[in-house]
């Protein structure tokens, strides 16, 4: 499957004003020699607690056989048609309107017996943990790397993929106030980038695509996930420092890491083949992102089964994974099992999300019923529960946006509309579990997407601090002729109201928010049809519009820029580097363009 390009942005029809230029001589990226060694390969307070995470349960039924491997993140989608107007407060979405919502699931649930619930979460001595692998990966040293991000982290270590932040201040309150002009980032003296390196799209065998999801940043290191490996690159040169071997591609990768820069991935077992397009998503693995390492490999087994995992989270040092079939939670250094849910009665994990704190997403009801979810803020170590906020009856899915503060979106009524996954943002409070406000955001109005049914945490085109919500509208018509633009906007996460600050992305640029810098958010804006991508920085307090990087305008370079957007692609942006990379990849034909894993810019 090729990584289609989006639609040209803001492209004027032919024969419009103004062509764009031609590419400059040598195409892509001003002319430079590679590096040395290439540029490698490619609510209400919660009751008494238990004694643990979970409530006792009855065993499960064996699980089916692993479904194939969920398409990645950012996996490309036609946006929505442009809307008039940016955004109109206090809007309620039009309920009832039938469709499956966004990225329905690949395979149903499996029914679970009913049983008397009570109790808490212990640990599952059905789950049955098996290492798959403990032994070191061989480093294989090139010399030279790279970093970036934009996670939810915003204290300058910012070394994960996601485009969502939480840094709301202690418990996820913070009496409303915003941070200013406090960011780490700071505006280089010459904003203008160039092409630091490119990445080419790895080899791919057969006719199937391959996912490359998950990229990271060290303060040493710019991780990237290729066809069945993940590579360190220099931040500045490209040069491959580093490569972990897998057996089969990356299902999933964590957004999070911990401060010692370790992280966690899902991969297959075997790679992909004609005959057998999917081997499962049953490996997890934890990673050591400075010096290239593999620490250790877990499989999770149901009954005599291995479980396909869905989604992977870090928080403090727990790795925890889930789907709907059970999951585990994990110390990050040692691989021993810290915690399992008890996926044995009509209650299971359908997965967490990460970061400041553990948040866990719980189904609990028969299939085929009306179910419920819990949101649960969880003791990463122990899995104890701390607090609990149970969504009102017939919401199937939700997304972790943020667990500090803790915020949830979900397609109530599957009333989007449009495919986002997000129909209303529920502010939670962690402490009590109380709801403290339902923030409605109707898809026709605004851009943020989540995508809860497997990847719990699986959110972009948003960001959380300040104990505020940021979020774009989706496109409407600019000033100039076939123009078009948008905005981000502020919602209060005590009250739910819009705070009235607004942030233009100015005429024919598209902007984005990425992730929290202190108080401060940094966005992204898509450019018209003439000019490059920008990083800016918007002030928390004044909203006003900073310029911190602006890329090459020359059309070989926006060619390459415009497929790899915030909707398409993971963006991580830290000091004056900016990196985009792509998702996944396929089999290129003779007649396909140069296509490339990741793209890497800096400031002059």
């Amino acid at each position: 499957m090729s990584q289609p390009p989006p639609p040209p942005p803001n492209q004027p029809p032919q024969g419009g004003f103004g062509a764009p230029q031609d590419p400059p001589p040598g195409g892509f990226g001003a002319p430079q020699d590679p590096p040395p060694g290439g540029f490698g390969a490619p609510t209400p307070p919660p009751p008494a607690q238990g004694p643990g995470y979970g409530y006792p349960q009855t065993p499960a039924p064996q699980s089916p056989p692993p479904a194939p491997p969920q398409q990645p993140y950012g996996y490309p989608q036609t946006p929505p048609p442009a809307q008039p107007g940016y955004g109109y407060p206090g809007q309620q979405p039009q309920y009832g309107t039938q469709q499956q919502p966004y990225g329905y699931p690949q395979q149903t649930t499996p029914m679970q017996p009913q049983a008397p619930q009570g109790g808490g979460r212990k640990f599952n001595s059905q789950l049955v943990i098996i290492v798959a692998a403990v032994a070191a990966v061989a480093l294989i040293i090139g010399g030279g790397v790279w970093y970036a991000n934009l996670s939810g982290k915003d204290d300058g270590k910012n070394n994960s993929s996601g485009t969502n932040g939480g840094t709301g201040g202690k418990d996820g309150k913070d009496g409303g106030k915003t941070g200013g002009s406090n960011g780490k980032e700071k505006v280089p003296s010459n904003t203008s980038s160039k092409v630091l390196f490119q990445v080419p799209a790895p080899a791919v065998k057969d006719d199937s695509s391959v996912t490359t999801v998950g990229s990271w940043l060290t303060d040493k290191v710019y991780a990237k996930s290729g066809n069945a490996e993940i590579n360190g690159y220099d931040p500045d040169s490209g040069a491959k420092l580093w490569t972990i071997k897998l057996p089969g591609p990356v299902c999933q990768a964590s957004r999070h890491s911990t401060e010692s820069n370790r992280t966690a991935i899902i991969y297959e077992p075997a790679m992909p083949t004609k005959a057998e397009p999917s081997h499962g998503c049953s490996q997890l693995a934890a990673l050591d992102l400075d010096i290239g390492k593999k620490l250790w490999t877990k499989t999770v087994k149901s009954g005599d089964q291995l479980i396909s995992l869905d989604n992977v989270t870090v928080s403090a040092n727990t790795v925890a994974a889930g789907s709907t079939s059970g999951g585990a939670a994990f110390d990050i250094g040692s691989g021993k099992q810290l915690w399992a849910p008890k996926p044995t009665d009509s209650c299971y994990d359908s997965g967490y999300g990460g970061g400041d704190k553990l948040v866990a997403v719980r189904k609990c009801g028969e299939y085929g019923s009306t179910r419920q979810l819990h949101i649960q803020t969880i003791d990463p170590k122990s899995g104890k529960v701390l607090s609990e906020y149970k969504m009102s009856p017939g919401i199937e899915y939700a997304s972790v946006v943020s667990t500090n503060p803790l915020v949830v979106a979900a397609d109530v009524g599957d009333s989007a509309g449009d495919g986002s996954g997000i129909s209303d943002f529920f502010s939670l409070d962690n402490k009590t579990g109380k709801l403290r406000t339902k923030i409605s955001a109707p898809g026709k109005t605004y851009a943020a997407r989540c995508d809860g049914i497997t990847r719990i945490e699986y959110c972009s085109s948003l960001a959380v601090g300040n104990d505020r919500l940021y979020i774009p509208t989706e496109e409407h018509d600019g000033t100039g002729e076939y123009s078009q633009t948008n905005e981000i906007v502020a919602f209060d996460l005590a009250t739910g109201k819009q705070t009235g600050q607004r942030a233009d992305a100015g005429d024919g640029y598209t902007i984005t928010p990425l992730r929290m810098d202190g108080g401060n958010i940094l966005a992204y804006k898509r450019p018209p049809y003439d000019k490059g991508g920008q990083i800016v920085t918007i002030d928390g307090t004044s909203f006003k519009e900073t310029k911190l990087l602006e890329n090459p305008a020359t059309e070989a370079v926006r060619d390459a820029e415009t497929t790899m957007l915030p909707e398409y692609a993971e963006i991580l942006y830290k000091d004056g580097h900016l990196y985009m990379s792509a998702v996944y990849a396929h089999k290129l034909s003779a007649s396909d363009d140069k296509e490339y894993l990741a793209i890497a810019f800096g400031t002059r």
